[in-house]
């Protein structure tokens, strides 16, 4: 019932900046603002990690510790797409971003009903 498809990552400097998107498909009488949209991110050999989560209206944000204050989770519902700006990028940000869709909001340890496929972000000199 809904598709996501991630872009923009790749590779980048320390201290540079990538902005990835999340373009969502949606099948009849499906809307992306039914779900709150999150990006996860996982490197290898750790856990993954939820880092941004924004209501289904987009009046509310929530970030993980370790990406606040350096990244901005936006949606524009119009375009079915769901926007993750990245600054500051260090190398610890290293991992693959999976965009995902939850009819609930947060950074809980609920599974997200859907998932995108993951883009890779590499942050090296």
């Amino acid at each position: 019932q809904l598709q996501l498809v991630e872009s923009g990552g790749g590779l980048v400097q320390p201290g540079g900046s990538l902005i990835l998107s999340c373009d969502a498909s949606t099948a009849p009488g499906i809307w992306l603002d039914y779900y709150a949209m999150s990006w996860f991110r996982q490197a290898p050999g750790k856990d993954r990690e939820g880092i941004a989560c924004i209501s289904n209206d987009g009046g509310s944000t929530v970030y993980a510790d370790s990406v606040k204050g350096r990244f901005t989770i936006s949606r524009d519902n119009f375009k079915n797409t769901v926007y993750l700006v990245m600054n500051s990028l260090s190398p610890e940000d290293t991992a693959v971003y999976y965009c995902a869709a939850s009819t609930h909001y947060g950074l809980g340890s609920w599974e997200p009903d859907y998932w995108g496929q993951g883009t890779q972000v590499t942050v090296s000199s």
